[in-house]
C-alpha cells in the first residue's frame, strides 16, 4: 500500500509538471504566433518595391500611410498567382499607354505577376472580344472595352457578373478599399437589375469647347454683336457667349470663319470626315442625342434613345419610324445634315481627311475658335500643355475652356444633354480560375485610390469622385479649363453613354459610318443615308437570337402613324431662336 502510494503522489507530481511545461509550451506558441501576425502599414514601410512606388504614385488621394496600407493588400492577395503571366487590351488613348509603360511594371514589382497590357485601336479591342466571346478562343484575359457595349454583354451573357464573383469566389480577391460608390458613373457597366457587369477604368466625355480668350476681348465681342445686328436687326441681336442651342453655335461658326483675328485666318468648327469606324462613333456617340432624336428620361431616353431604337420592356422593337424608331426621322436628318453643312463650310477643309484619332489635338494648333463634340481625353495631349503652345497664356494657364453641349432644335428639357462613356474592365466567362483572380487583382490595381489621381494627371480621364474632390486637384482646378467644375456639378448626370437598348453594339455600329461616308462625299442625301442605317438595323435586329431581351420587332405601319404621336420620332420644326450665355454665368449654375 505504501509503494501504491507513492507511486500515485509520483504520478501526480509528474503530471503538475508537465502540465506547467506544456502551459509554458503553450504561451510561448501564442507569443509566437502573435509575432508572425500581418505586419502593420508601418511595418510594410519596410518594403523596398512598395516604398518605392508610394512615392512614383504621388500625389495620391489617399495619405501615404493608407497607399501602403492598399499596396501591401495587394502584395498579400496576389501571392498564389506570384510568377504567372496575364494578357490585358485597351484602345490606344495616353492613360492606357501610362498603364502599360509604368502600372504594369508596378504591379509586376509589388505582386510577381507580370502583366502584358496591349494597346490597340478601339475597333480591334471590340473585335477581340467579339471574337472571344463566340468562339471561347482565349485572346485575353481581362479587356478594358467600352460600357457602350453593356446592352450587348447583358443579351449575350458572355461575360463575367462582378457582383456575383466579388460576392463569391472573387471575395478574397476583392480589394476591401475598392470603394464603388466613389466611382463616377458605376451605373455605365451595370445591367437592367443593377449587376456590376463592367468597371470603370478610365471615362471622359464630349464637352464644347472654345477659346475663352477670344470669346472675352472686346473687339471680337463687338465685332460680333454687329454680325448679330446685321444678320437679325438690333432687337433680336445677341451677344457672343457660350452658345446653348445649335442656332447660336451655327452663327458664332459663321462669325468666326468669316473673321480675321490678329490678322490670321481662323475656323469656326472642327470636326472629321474620313471613312472609318470612328466616323460612325461621331454620330453613335450621342449625336443624334444632342440634336433631340430621341424622347425624354435619363440615362437614354423612354421609350426611344439616343440611336433611334424604340425599346418596350427592355425588348427593342424598331428603329425605322415605320417600326416606331426615329433612326430615319426628321431629327436624325437634321442631324446629319447640320454635320455635313458645318464641315464643309466651317471646318478646315483637311478635317474630311481626318480620323477620331487625327481630329482629336488639332484644336490645339491655335486657328479654331469653337469645337462643339471635344472628346476631353485630347485635352491632355501635349500639343495642349507644352511650354510654348498657343493653348496656354503667359502664366502657363488654358486659354481655352469647356462649357455644356449646345443642343439641337428637336432637344426638350429633360432628354440627355450629351455624351460620356467609361472604357471598363470586362472579363469575358471562359478566363476562369487563378487566371479570373489574377486578372481582377490587375485590374483592381489601376483603379485603386492610390493610384488614380496620378492616372488623371497623365490622361485626363477621371473615374473616381474622391479624385475630383481631391484637395491637389481642386487647388489647381482652373488648369483643366471648366473641367473638374463639370465633374462636380450635379449636371454631370446628364451625360450618359450609349446604354443598355443597343442590342448588339459591334454588329450595328458597322452600318453606319459606310453610310454616313457617302452622304458626306454628296453620293446620297441625308435622308438615304439614314434610311439605310434604319432599315438595317431592323433587319439585323429581326435576325438577332440573344441569350436575354432580344429584338422582337413592330410590324411596319405608315410614318404618320408614328410622327402625329406624342415624343419620338418627331415631326419637322422650325429653326430655334440662338441663345448664349457668359461662361462665367454657367460655372455658377455648375457650383450651385
Amino acid at each position: 500500500m505504501a509503494g501504491s502510494k507513492r507511486h500515485k503522489l509520483f504520478s501526480l507530481h509528474f503530471f503538475k509538471r508537465v502540465h506547467r511545461i506544456c502551459s509554458l509550451f503553450y504561451i510561448l506558441m501564442l507569443f509566437s504566433l502573435i509575432n508572425v501576425a500581418p505586419v502593420s502599414a508601418e511595418q510594410e514601410a519596410t518594403d523596398p518595391q512598395i516604398e518605392r512606388w508610394v512615392k512614383q504614385l504621388q500625389p495620391s488621394s489617399l495619405s501615404t500611410s493608407e497607399m501602403r496600407k492598399e499596396l501591401a493588400w495587394f502584395k498579400s492577395a496576389s501571392a498564389p498567382f506570384r510568377g504567372k503571366t496575364i494578357k490585358s487590351v485597351a484602345e490606344d488613348i495616353k492613360t492606357h499607354y501610362w498603364e502599360s509603360e509604368t502600372l504594369a511594371q508596378a504591379f509586376f514589382d509589388i505582386t510577381g505577376i507580370r502583366v502584358e497590357h496591349d494597346v490597340i485601336g478601339e475597333g480591334a479591342v471590340v473585335e477581340a472580344i467579339l471574337e472571344q466571346m463566340s468562339t471561347g478562343k482565349n485572346i485575353y484575359d481581362i479587356y478594358v472595352n467600352d460600357a457602350d457595349m453593356i446592352g450587348t454583354h447583358l443579351r449575350v451573357n458572355g461575360i463575367v457578373n462582378l457582383s456575383q464573383y466579388m460576392a463569391g469566389k472573387g471575395k478574397p480577391y476583392t480589394n476591401p478599399n475598392l470603394d464603388l460608390p466613389d466611382f463616377l458613373n458605376l451605373e455605365f457597366g451595370q445591367d437592367y437589375e443593377g449587376n456590376q457587369l463592367q468597371l470603370p477604368d478610365q471615362q471622359f466625355a464630349n464637352l464644347y469647347w472654345f477659346r475663352h480668350d477670344w470669346f472675352v476681348r472686346p473687339d471680337i465681342k463687338a465685332k460680333f454683336r454687329t454680325f448679330t445686328e446685321n444678320k437679325y436687326g438690333k432687337s433680336a441681336a445677341y451677344d457672343l457667349g457660350v452658345p446653348i442651342n445649335w442656332a447660336a453655335y451655327e452663327d458664332i461658326a459663321s462669325f468666326f470663319t468669316s473673321t480675321l483675328i490678329d490678322g490670321k485666318k481662323v475656323y469656326g468648327h472642327m470636326d472629321y470626315g474620313k471613312k472609318s469606324p470612328s466616323l460612325g462613333w461621331r454620330f453613335t456617340d450621342s449625336w443624334l442625342s444632342i440634336a433631340g432624336v430621341g424622347d425624354n428620361g435619363l440615362p437614354n431616353g423612354r421609350p426611344v434613345d439616343e440611336w433611334g431604337i424604340r425599346v418596350e420592356k427592355k425588348i427593342p422593337v424598331g428603329s425605322s419610324v415605320a417600326r416606331g424608331g426615329a433612326t430615319n426621322g426628321p431629327a436624325a436628318v437634321y442631324a446629319l445634315s447640320k454635320y455635313i453643312e458645318w464641315l464643309n463650310r466651317y471646318a478646315p477643309p483637311e478635317a474630311k481627311t481626318w480620323r477620331w484619332v487625327d481630329s482629336g489635338p488639332q484644336a490645339a494648333r491655335g486657328d479654331i475658335a469653337q469645337h462643339i463634340f471635344q472628346y476631353v481625353t485630347w485635352l491632355s495631349h501635349d500639343d495642349f500643355t507644352r511650354e510654348g503652345s498657343p493653348m496656354l497664356d503667359t502664366k502657363g494657364k488654358p486659354v481655352w475652356r469647356v462649357a455644356p453641349t449646345p443642343h439641337g432644335r428637336y432637344w426638350e428639357e429633360g432628354m440627355k444633354v450629351g455624351y460620356q462613356d467609361a472604357g471598363s474592365w470586362t472579363i469575358p466567362k471562359n478566363v476562369k480560375g487563378q487566371k479570373r483572380a489574377a486578372a481582377w487583382l490587375w485590374a483592381q490595381f489601376c483603379v485603386s485610390k492610390s493610384v488614380t489621381l496620378k492616372k488623371f494627371l497623365v490622361g485626363g480621364t477621371p473615374i473616381r469622385k474622391s479624385t475630383i474632390n481631391s484637395d491637389f486637384v481642386q487647388q489647381r482646378k482652373e488648369d483643366w479649363g471648366g473641367m473638374i467644375d463639370f465633374y462636380a456639378s450635379p449636371d454631370e448626370g446628364k451625360w450618359t453613354d450609349s446604354g443598355l437598348n443597343v442590342p448588339h453594339y459591334p454588329i450595328l455600329s458597322r452600318i453606319w459610318w459606310p453610310n454616313l461616308a457617302r452622304a458626306i462625299k454628296g453620293e446620297i442625301t441625308p435622308q438615304r443615308a439614314m434610311d439605310e442605317i434604319a432599315f438595317e438595323q431592323d433587319r439585323l435586329m429581326s435576325r438577332m437570337k440573344l441569350a436575354k431581351y432580344s429584338p422582337k420587332l413592330n410590324k411596319p405601319r405608315d410614318r404618320n402613324f408614328w410622327l402625329n404621336r406624342d415624343g419620338a420620332p418627331k415631326l419637322d420644326r422650325e429653326r430655334d431662336l440662338p441663345k448664349t450665355m457668359p461662361y462665367e454665368d454657367l460655372i455658377k449654375r455648375w457650383e450651385h
